[in-house]
């Protein structure tokens, strides 16, 4: 038995080690209904977008297309085909996928953490993905370098799909997704103002990419904007634990410190 206690004490001090002195738990959490039933419907909304089969799909620029008839607001702004460029945003959109695992710096050895983080984005992107799709494939609409030229090469199934733009829906996403689960996290860091608006500015900055490149419109990226900044809110938001349910675990060498905070 004293061998025993003593090979329990060594393993609570190599956990506590190993842990620098402790770690706290995320303030998200899964659950098994609810995640079926919002995974479900995710899924299901991106599946159901490969079913949508506008008739304009097919169709070829038979006639030239003229300016004028863009509304005023988009006229301003438009380009023509700019490959480097739209390459440059295809590259960013990647590193700004990756954005939200800044929000597990502190949880990182939480297996749990990175499972309800893994889930809370894939039900984001599903919803992002599908809504994005969805009007892509119901409202077709002719991009910007159409107005310029023939259409590029390459881009002989996408040239008529103009709304919504998926590049900023996707950076707005992780960055709405970053800035609520990191504010959540650590609402002491000093890091979270000038973080979130790195991610926001390098959202901002794809979505630029994507009109000067001529891809798209403007009102193509700022609804990308309202779709991805949306999905990467409300999964966050649905996840949240309550206050009374945030426990911090403290391993000592004879036990656990448990700290739970009570709501006020």
């Amino acid at each position: 038995m004293a061998i025993l206690n003593k090979v329990r004490k060594l393993f609570l001090f190599c956990l506590l080690i190993i842990t620098h002195n402790g770690f706290t738990q995320s303030v998200f959490y899964y659950d098994l209904k609810k995640d079926l039933i919002i995974g479900s419907a995710a899924l299901g909304l991106s599946v159901s977008s490969f079913f949508i089969n506008n008739s304009a799909n097919n169709a070829s620029i038979d006639a030239v297309l003229h300016r004028e008839n863009v509304n005023i607001f988009d006229r301003g702004l438009m380009y023509e085909y700019n490959r480097p460029l739209s390459i440059a945003g295809d590259v960013a959109v990647y590193g700004a996928v990756a954005l939200p695992l800044l929000s597990l710096a502190g949880n990182y050895r939480d297996i749990d953490a990175w499972a309800v983080y893994g889930i809370m984005y894939a039900e984001s992107v599903l919803f992002l993905f599908g809504i994005t799709e969805i009007v892509k494939n119901s409202y077709p609409r002719y991009r910007p370098y159409n107005y310029f030229g023939d259409i590029p090469a390459g881009q002989e199934s996408e040239y008529y799909k103009s709304l919504a733009s998926r590049h900023s829906a996707f950076a707005f996403n992780s960055a709405g997704f970053l800035t609520f689960t990191f504010f959540s996290e650590y609402p002491d860091s000093s890091w979270k103002i000038p973080l979130c608006a790195a991610a926001y500015s390098l959202a901002a900055a794809i979505s630029a990419s994507r009109i000067f490149s001529g891809n798209h419109f403007i009102s193509d990226v700022l609804t990308g904007a309202i779709i991805g900044s949306a999905t990467g809110y409300l999964i966050p938001w649905l996840h949240i634990r309550k206050k009374n349910d945030n426990i911090t675990l403290t391993p000592l060498p004879n036990g656990f410190l448990v700290k739970v905070n009570l709501p006020n």
